[in-house]
């Protein structure tokens, strides 16, 4: 049978170092009892977490019990900092950097690294990028924005730029959303109700800023089945097809330039995965749990499997087209 890769599982490294006059907003891990932790940000939980966030062996067990070969693993959002200072970002990335290289070379059947850079230093980001790429790790992991910068923000093209000279790939997730406010202020709801919103902002800015077409080869993925822009395209396209002002933000058709982008398959319905495969087409789709989380799917590759009928070797060559590593029909043309 076909490997099942699972594009979406996040770590927290066992222990972060606590260090004199870094931001107020420094996380810390806290250990607790019966195996279980917690992300400490500004000197409250964040997170309750257990060693399955670090923890090789635990990892592999629940792949093996969720008919999971291989795991992409990604920093936990909240560690990307986009909000601190230079210095302080930069020393955060590094170590869970360092953390799931090490992860990864330990067990590299199983595990696969995408990595953080400190994106709010282009300059910077753009050197450690060269890090990302001499520890192994197939790319990196940024906010749907950057501490408030728009994704399409022309200071951002030279990090875009590099990573896609450097063949690495750039996972967009949701982080600390807009809307919340206007849902009754409630925290809870920033994963469930406004995280497909951030997504999809992030989407458009991407399109109608140039990025798409100054980058046909940065290999871009959507979490979470690109939120809310699989269900906008249809707007989108009428709208420009109207005539201006829309007309002139989309260099062609929206539809068409959403296409360039990956999804996992997080929809956790049949029927909304079915419409995510009719706008984007089966190559775009990789397998997706956001595993280790309360939140994840479970089985993701038989879930994407039974909703679509897709054989799980296009989800595994999909994964690989986006990691930038050599598929099974390459390798068959090869032989």
């Amino acid at each position: 049978m076909a490997e099942a890769i699972d594009l979406h599982t996040h770590f927290v490294p066992r222990s972060i170092p606590l260090e004199t006059g870094r931001n107020p907003l420094w996380p810390s891990i806290e250990t607790r009892e019966n195996d279980a932790a917690a992300v400490i940000v500004g000197g409250k939980v964040f997170r309750v977490i257990d060693s399955r966030s670090w923890d090789a062996e635990r990892r592999i067990g629940d792949m093996a019990a969720d008919d999971v070969d291989v795991q992409v693993v990604s920093p936990m959002p909240e560690l990307l900092s986009h909000w601190f200072p230079t210095g302080d970002a930069d020393a955060l990335c590094r170590h869970v950097n360092e953390g799931i290289a090490e992860l990864c070379s330990a067990h590299p059947r199983h595990f696969i690294g995408i990595g953080m850079v400190p994106m709010q230093d282009t300059a910077l980001a753009v050197r450690r990028l060269e890090e990302v790429s001499s520890l192994g790790l197939r790319g990196i992991e940024i906010g749907t924005h950057i501490n408030g910068i728009p994704l399409g923000d022309a200071r951002l093209r030279e990090v875009y730029a590099a990573a896609e000279q450097a063949g690495l790939m750039v996972m967009v997730h949701p982080l600390h959303p807009l809307g919340l406010d206007r849902m009754g202020g409630r925290p809870e709801l920033a994963a469930v109700a406004a995280f497909p919103l951030e997504t999809a902002f992030a989407a458009v800015s991407l399109m109608t800023s140039g990025i798409v077409d100054a980058f046909p080869k940065l290999r871009v993925l959507l979490s979470h089945g690109g939120g809310a822009l699989p269900w906008i395209l249809p707007r989108l396209r009428h709208a420009r097809a109207i005539g201006p002002p829309l007309d002139s933000l989309f260099s062609c058709d929206p539809g068409e330039m959403a296409k360039a982008f990956y999804y996992d398959t997080i929809l956790y319905d049949r029927a909304a995965l079915d419409y995510l495969v009719t706008k984007v087409s089966e190559e775009r789709l990789v397998v997706g749990s956001d595993y280790p989380f309360t939140i994840k799917q479970d089985r993701p590759a038989e879930f994407a499997e039974a909703a679509l009928g897709i054989a799980r070797e296009t989800f595994a060559d999909n994964a690989r087209n986006l990691l930038g590593l050599e598929t099974r029909s390459m390798a068959r043309r090869a032989r």
